[in-house]
């Protein structure tokens, strides 16, 4: 008795290890299976994204949460097997010889669901966009690009709470009335540059709007000329009928590699309409607070060339206008609208559309279905 006490007690290591690859096996067997599931489901819904245009995400931190869900799959198993219950057997051997069918393959499937659903989640919460189906749309509306100084004297305080933002308010408020026209915004001082390229897509341009500060970049100038210039280079291959320049500044032209005189001239061969707004009023101009205790400026006089911006907007067939303070400033947008003619351009990209709805749907089914695998076929006891 005591010999054959030995052996089962011997045997059960064994059995255990049995046990134990089984269960490996079992997770590579369920990981597969998760694999042949996931990648046609991911094959297609990229597929459709592809085909639809341009793929954008409002939220793109979101696609991080991705990441997570292999050590969410790994701990579950982990969690399983920790909490696993246990039944009395007189013999365990008899056990680990019986084959195991498909539904016991299959245990940690609604496991598998249930990670496949939180990735699709995740994806919707990005909010996954792309163009509409219909591609290419014909739409009425005009390119115009504008050019905002971002020089030091735009921090003066005559236009509440400074030139800058009083004119980041009311191009924002111009832009959200907007529709159909491409809009494109250029930053000048010291040197200009493109901060957003023409698009219909105003809620982009309307952020990086907002992203625009004083200090962004050398503020120690006014090209006017480079502004001009580069503006004319990002509407150069529109082939809209209207396409104009709106160039808003508070100075003259004290730097850059390219005269506005020159850069008239190219916008009037183009045929680009330039219209120009001084922003400020005459005398000095009162300065933000600056130190720890916020100790006033003194008013600070800045250089000014109204003679300069009317030739300009002369010369292209544009207009030039005066801007005391917000109002003012609002009203000359208005009057530059009205001057402008519609087009008809054609093969302009669609819109961007929601695609978030299929991968709700999808994650909805999959949990769905683990509900109903583990309360009917995959049931486990205890």
């Amino acid at each position: 008795m005591a010999d054959r006490g030995q052996k089962v007690e011997t045997s059960a290591p064994r059995v255990r290890d049995a046990a134990d690859a089984r269960a490996r096996r079992e997770r590579r067997v369920t990981a597969l299976l998760a694999l042949v599931i996931a990648l046609p489901i991911a094959g297609y819904l990229t597929w459709d994204l592809v085909s639809a245009g341009k793929v954008a995400f409002k939220r793109p931190w979101a696609l991080l949460l991705v990441l997570a869900l292999p050590l969410a799959y790994w701990t579950r198993l982990w969690l399983d097997r920790s909490r696993r219950a246990t039944l009395g057997y007189s013999s365990t051997a008899t056990i680990a010889r019986l084959r195991r069918g498909l539904v016991a393959r299959l245990v940690a499937l609604p496991g598998v669901l249930r990670v496949i659903a939180l990735g699709l989640m995740a994806v919707a919460l990005a909010g996954p966009q792309t163009r509409d189906r219909g591609g290419r749309v014909e739409v009425e509306g005009i390119d115009i690009v504008l050019a905002l100084d971002l020089s030091t004297s735009m921090e003066a305080t005559d236009l509440a709470p400074n030139r800058l933002e009083a004119a980041k308010k009311v191009i924002d408020e111009f832009i959200s009335r907007r529709s159909g026209d491409r809009i494109g915004l250029v930053v000048f001082a010291r040197e200009a540059y493109t901060h957003c390229p023409l698009t219909l897509d105003y809620s982009v341009l309307r952020n990086m709007l907002s992203g625009i500060r004083l200090g962004l970049i050398d503020g120690s100038g006014t090209a006017i000329g480079n502004a001009l210039g580069v503006s004319l280079a990002r509407i150069r291959s529109s082939d809209a009928k209207s396409r104009v320049v709106i160039l808003l500044t508070d100075g003259d032209n004290n730097s850059g590699n390219v005269t506005p005189q020159q850069a008239a001239r190219y916008a009037a061969a183009m045929k680009v309409k330039v219209f120009t707004i001084l922003v400020g009023p005459d005398g000095n101009a009162p300065q933000q607070p600056r130190g720890f205790f916020g100790r006033f400026r003194a008013p600070r006089r800045y250089p000014v060339n109204p003679k300069l911006l009317k030739e300009i907007a002369k010369k292209t067939g544009g207009k030039a206008y005066r801007a005391t303070d917000r109002e003012a400033l609002r009203d000359k947008f208005g009057k530059i609208l009205d001057e402008l003619d519609k087009s008809t351009r054609k093969d302009v990209a669609a819109p961007f559309v929601d695609a978030y709805r299929p991968f709700v749907v999808l994650a909805l089914l999959l949990l769905l279905l683990e509900v109903l695998l583990e309360l009917t076929r995959l049931r486990r006891f205890p």
